[in-house]
């Protein structure tokens, strides 16, 4: 039987010079889940995955990758792209990926082959015998994810995947990682990017000052917040913001606010008899990025009173 986790951490810490850059994280990412681990640049996102997959060891805390205590047992189950990119230039694509591939225990032929069917899929066959050296970043990029998961592992660790890239190719991208979740395996990328986050994640956790700050799916970090009100008159004046919630402020040619307590429709009556009438409304949940900069502000709040 499949075991309900692929990875765990218990108070992870790891202090560089006195300092703590981790302090005290949990971790605890589904099996056959895209995880997402976000937080701002110097939060302990990079230095979180590389305890996590025993290329540092903690200084405080326990993990386990895949049901082994020593994440290093299972290399050749896991696919990691570091944050650091770096392919031999004078390599043609298809043999960068099937090398990697080789470095996991892939049948060199095996990866060959494997290679040129995955560049086609990404959209890149063009490239197959091109050498890196002669690739965009973004493709060399492409090239490189291709290659931590020719092998087909059952953990995929991405640090800062769509760092560098176009939209087109950080579309490829989201199509790679939701594909490889449909084959099965666990997929754990950091990002401080929330759109791809909020597209692609079933679970995230949101990391501030080397401490988780929220841990859950996209939906429950949104619900953090109110929802949010856009309202359209079919005419305004200045008279119209007395109408108007005290938190209302101007948005294109209407107005946006919190949803008010026990909802619209008295408001909504208010400013009908009122004479301004309804051009456009809609209610709607504020986006994963809002959550995010509420979670971090607040995260930076306490840090700053202690």
């Amino acid at each position: 039987m499949t075991d309900a986790l692929a990875v765990t951490a218990r108070g992870l810490v790891k202090r560089y010079g006195g300092r703590e850059v981790v302090r005290g994280i949990d971790v605890a990412v589904p099996t056959g889940a895209i995880y997402g681990v976000l937080g701002p640049n110097g939060a302990g996102k990079t230095t979180t995955l590389r305890m996590l997959l025993g290329i540092i060891e903690p200084d405080a805390g326990t993990r386990a990758v895949l049901g082994a205590a020593h994440p290093r047992d299972m290399s050749d189950r896991i696919g990691y792209l570091p944050e650091e990119r770096g392919l031999y230039p004078g390599m043609k694509a298809r043999e960068a990926i099937a090398f990697m591939g080789a470095l996991r225990g892939l049948e060199w032929s095996r990866g060959r082959e494997r290679a040129v069917a995955m560049l086609e899929r990404a959209g890149l066959g063009h490239a197959v015998d091109t050498k890196i050296r002669k690739l965009s970043k973004g493709m060399a990029q492409l090239v490189q994810l291709l290659g931590a998961v020719v092998h087909q592992p059952d953990l995929i660790v991405l640090d800062e995947p769509f760092s560098g890239l176009d939209p087109v190719n950080q579309e490829r991208l989201e199509a790679l990682i939701l594909a490889e979740r449909d084959r099965g395996a666990t997929v754990l990328f950091s990002t401080h990017v929330m759109a791809h986050a909020q597209r692609v994640c079933d679970r995230l956790t949101v990391i501030a000052g080397g401490r988780a700050r929220f841990e859950g799916t996209v939906a429950e970090a949104r619900a953090l917040l109110p929802q949010q009100v856009h309202y359209v008159p079919h005419h305004q004046d200045a008279a119209i913001r007395a109408h108007l919630p005290a938190d209302a402020v101007p948005e294109g040619e209407g107005w946006r606010f919190e949803l008010p307590q026990g909802g619209v429709e008295g408001l909504l009556s208010r400013l009908i008899a009122a004479g301004y009438g309804i051009s456009g409304l809609s209610i709607e949940r504020p986006g994963l990025h809002e959550a995010f900069v509420r979670i971090v502000g607040e995260a930076e709040m306490a840090e700053a009173a202690t």
